[in-house]
Protein backbone atom coordinates (compact mmCIF):
# COMPACT_ATOMS: atom_id res chain seq x y z
CA UNK A 1 0.00 0.00 0.00
CA UNK A 2 2.62 2.64 1.47
CA UNK A 3 5.03 2.37 -2.34
CA UNK A 4 1.89 2.86 -4.52
CA UNK A 5 0.57 5.61 -2.51
CA UNK A 6 4.53 7.66 -2.60
CA UNK A 7 4.31 7.22 -6.40
CA UNK A 8 0.47 8.07 -6.50
CA UNK A 9 0.74 11.59 -4.99
CA UNK A 10 4.86 12.16 -5.91
CA UNK A 11 5.65 11.80 -1.72
CA UNK A 12 8.30 10.35 0.23
CA UNK A 13 7.25 7.38 2.10
CA UNK A 14 9.50 6.34 5.25
CA UNK A 15 9.02 3.00 7.08
CA UNK A 16 10.82 2.88 10.54
CA UNK A 17 11.31 -0.18 12.41
CA UNK A 18 12.60 -1.05 15.55
CA UNK A 19 12.79 -3.61 18.43
CA UNK A 20 9.60 -3.95 20.65
CA UNK A 21 12.59 -2.77 23.74
CA UNK A 22 13.34 0.27 22.07
CA UNK A 23 9.80 1.06 22.01
CA UNK A 24 9.24 0.43 25.53
CA UNK A 25 12.68 2.21 26.00
CA UNK A 26 12.10 5.41 28.47
CA UNK A 27 13.90 7.48 25.89
CA UNK A 28 11.60 6.58 23.00
CA UNK A 29 8.93 7.55 25.81
CA UNK A 30 10.69 11.15 25.82
CA UNK A 31 11.08 11.80 22.02
CA UNK A 32 7.24 12.67 21.62
CA UNK A 33 6.91 9.85 19.21
CA UNK A 34 3.72 7.72 18.75
CA UNK A 35 3.37 4.03 20.09
CA UNK A 36 3.96 1.48 17.57
CA UNK A 37 2.78 0.96 14.66
CA UNK A 38 1.28 4.06 14.13
CA UNK A 39 0.93 6.26 11.03
CA UNK A 40 1.87 9.89 10.75
CA UNK A 41 1.47 12.58 7.88
CA UNK A 42 4.03 15.14 8.04
CA UNK A 43 4.05 16.34 12.12
CA UNK A 44 0.14 14.98 12.74
CA UNK A 45 0.06 11.68 14.34
CA UNK A 46 -2.82 10.04 11.99
CA UNK A 47 -3.42 6.83 14.16
CA UNK A 48 -1.33 4.77 16.82
CA UNK A 49 -1.32 1.48 17.99
CA UNK A 50 -4.10 0.27 15.56
CA UNK A 51 -4.43 -0.16 11.26
CA UNK A 52 -5.50 2.46 8.82
CA UNK A 53 -7.55 1.89 5.53
CA UNK A 54 -6.09 2.71 2.90
CA UNK A 55 -8.94 4.92 2.19
CA UNK A 56 -8.81 6.90 5.21
CA UNK A 57 -4.42 6.82 4.51
CA UNK A 58 -5.26 8.44 1.16
CA UNK A 59 -7.83 10.95 2.26
CA UNK A 60 -5.38 12.80 4.70
CA UNK A 61 -2.34 12.64 2.05
CA UNK A 62 -4.55 14.85 -0.28
CA UNK A 63 -5.43 17.31 2.74
CA UNK A 64 -2.21 17.01 3.68
CA UNK A 65 -1.23 18.29 0.26
CA UNK A 66 -4.03 20.52 -0.40
CA UNK A 67 -5.76 18.49 -3.07
CA UNK A 68 -8.88 17.91 -0.70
Amino acid sequence: MLPGLGEKYAITIEAVSQSRDTYRSEEYRKSGLPVAPAVMVGEEIIVQGADISQDRLEEVIRRHLSLA
